[in-house]
């Protein structure tokens, strides 16, 4: 295994990251076979494990925490905050109240006294960004955590952090954890080389994308019977994602891969991401993806790729990406009807 930097904090991550999100009862519910799968990923080399409180509402990072005994101080571990954990309007966001607490529960949940890096999973635009940063960089003093970092930022919330954390003296996001894969190309444009440019480390979400570049999502074909289809219908049946999967299929054929190998060595291939996420549910998904880990994408089959997904776009739709205020609220660009004309 050929380690990276995470970014400029001199940590070294594996080029896979283990993500949880599937353990638990949003995914698979049996710990043993939670625990199995991630004992199974460390044996091949991966360091890095990353999970979220609100994934299967605390579960996942339980059944981490119970696979990491006796093996903690060798894996770089990673957990986010933001999500609701429960139904007072408290616990959530990223406020100082609630990230003290939230950091406390996530470290029992994982039976550690540390966490390597503690993310905020979306931007809070009720939060100043200053109050999130202050308590982040208090339990790095603390001990609790050692880097900070954020997922699924907009570009300008990445330099207005980094900006604040530098004027006001504060511990400053060292990583990124975006979306990116053959068919969101979205963050070449921008977001990658703004990280690259603040010596972020970045790890990339859904590199499969949602699981419509494993081959099993087919334009006029059903609809498989996954989890995806079932809570992303629109996602998963999107027709201009389909249409660019039909010509990305015969070009893993003639390379003689997989289209979920030739995904993943897509993402692996530009310089500015350090890690990309694998997310298995089962035993079988991870051995595939391991199988693919050796696989090195041609400077042609890359060209090839821009002709079918240009770089920097993003084709169909991504519904868990992050939409700001200003595009879900729509008063937030509608001026009062009075101040409409011209005159």
């Amino acid at each position: 295994m050929q380690y990276r930097s995470l970014g400029k904090t001199g940590i070294k991550v594996s080029p896979y990251c283990l993500g949880a999100m599937m353990f638990g009862k949003l995914g698979n519910p049996d710990h043993d076979d939670g625990i199995a799968i991630i004992h199974k990923a460390l044996d091949a080399g991966i360091n890095f494990i990353d999970t979220a409180d609100r994934y299967s509402a605390g579960e996942s990072e339980e059944i981490v925490g119970k696979a990491l005994k006796g093996r903690r101080d060798t894996v770089v571990l990673a957990t986010k905050f933001f999500g609701p954990m429960g139904t007072d309007p408290n616990q959530q966001g990223g406020s100082r109240r609630w990230i003290m607490q939230a950091v406390d529960a996530s470290l029992r949940r994982l039976q550690t006294d540390y966490i390597d890096l503690y993310q905020i999973h979306r931007p809070t635009p009720d939060t100043d960004i200053e109050e999130t940063l202050s308590a982040l960089t208090d339990l790095m003093r603390a001990g609790k955590v050692r880097a900070i970092g954020s997922s699924t930022f907009p570009v300008s919330e990445i330099v207005e952090a980094q900006w604040v954390a530098e004027k006001r003296g504060l511990a400053r996001f060292r990583t990124e954890q975006p979306p990116y894969s053959m068919l969101d190309r979205g963050i070449e444009r921008d977001m990658l080389p703004t990280a690259q440019r603040y010596g972020m480390g970045v790890m990339v979400w859904s590199p499969l994308s949602k699981g419509m570049l494993t081959g099993r999502y087919r334009k006029g074909q059903p609809l498989p019977d996954s989890l995806r289809a079932k809570f992303m219908p629109k996602q998963m049946s999107d027709e201009r994602s389909l249409d660019a999967v039909e010509q990305l299929i015969p070009l893993a054929e003639e390379a003689g891969m997989s289209l979920t190998h030739m995904a993943m060595a897509f993402v692996m291939a530009h310089p500015g991401v350090t890690s990309a996420l694998l997310g298995p549910r089962t035993m079988a998904h991870l051995d595939d993806l391991l199988a693919g880990a050796e696989v090195r994408l041609t400077d042609e089959m890359l060209d090839r790729i821009d002709q079918i997904v240009p770089p920097g776009t993003d084709v169909g739709l991504n519904e868990a990406n992050y939409n700001p205020p200003a595009i879900t609220t729509p008063s937030l660009r509608r001026r009062p009807m009075a101040e409409r004309v011209a005159v």
